[in-house]
């Protein structure tokens, strides 16, 4: 009824999806450190659209006007400085699908529908499959797919050259570089000066050598176009892009076509070496994580 899915591990909360009829789009608030932490910020300025772990775009379906999933925030009613319920444009949880849970695993099946006008036009269908392992010590594991399909009609992909990440992370000042985090790419480079628009497998954002170091990185699959470039900023935010010929430019999806894009994401223990980062990633890759 709240429209919110906790999911535990241990017994204790480890992350929780956020789908509720009051939300903009979907989203996984909070994601929780191994120790407990909330690791990422909901809303916050100055970019109070953001969702502590999200997926969406901006998109035009042939014959409608373009329509921002990822600023869906500011479609709300009345007041575009304080936009509340009901946003004109969201991307709704329609169904779960398929649940398994138990023995340190779970499965999640989710059907989501983008929709615009107040729900008059669907624009695109989506489907979610979400994996969860745990690790031990409150370490955790997220094997994330999301596929869009164009059920509708032909749609344009109007993603901001700067802006758009697919999915996007945004941490909190626990976990940034405000408090020592250090971004660390798969190719050694250190910093959004670095790291961001640069190639790379994954990236990984904690604490070098703290003591209560913890940390999140996330993996593109190898299923993934290769190569392709990351956002990354200091104050925590982070995300694969799509590859060069689709990435900040306009694309088309023709009707009956998908796009899809699997990430995984590594809730560890200690920074970038101590948490096993690339060790894991290559478990990922090989289909052992």
């Amino acid at each position: 009824a709240r429209g919110q899915m906790q999911i535990r591990i241990g017994g204790q909360e480890a992350l929780v999806y956020v789908f509720g009829k009051d939300v903009d789009l979907p989203h996984f608030y909070p994601v929780r450190s191994p120790s407990g932490k909330s690791m990422t910020v909901e809303q916050t300025e100055p970019y109070p659209h953001h969702r502590s772990f999200w997926f969406a775009d901006t998109v035009q379906l042939e014959g409608q006007r373009q329509a921002s999933f990822y600023n869906a925030l500011y479609s709300g009613a009345d007041d575009k400085k304080n936009p509340k319920p009901p946003f004109r444009d969201h991307i709704r949880q329609v169904a779960f699908a398929h649940q398994i849970s138990g023995n340190g695993k779970a499965e999640l099946d989710a059907k989501l529908l983008w929709e615009m006008d107040d729900g008059k036009t669907v624009v695109l269908d989506e489907a979610r499959h979400i994996r969860i392992v745990a690790l031990g010590g409150g370490e955790y594991f997220l094997d994330l797919q999301f596929k869009l399909a164009a059920t509708y009609g032909d749609v344009k992909f109007c993603s901001d050259a700067v802006h758009y990440a697919w999915p996007f992370i945004r941490l909190n000042n626990d976990f940034n570089t405000t408090s020592g985090g250090v971004l660390v790419n798969s190719e050694g480079q250190t910093g959004q000066t670095n790291t961001n628009m640069k190639l790379a497998r994954w990236v990984d954002f904690s604490r070098a050598g703290a003591k209560d170091a913890e940390g999140l990185a996330m993996f593109s699959h190898p299923a993934n176009e290769h190569p392709h470039a990351w956002l990354t900023r200091d104050y925590g935010c982070l995300g694969p892009r799509r590859a060069e010929a689709k990435s900040g430019k306009p694309f088309t999806l023709e009707k009956g076509e998908s796009l899809e894009t699997r990430v995984g994401i590594l809730v560890h223990q200690g920074d970038v070496k101590s948490g096993r980062v690339a060790e894991r990633y290559e478990a990922y890759v090989g289909g052992k994580l």
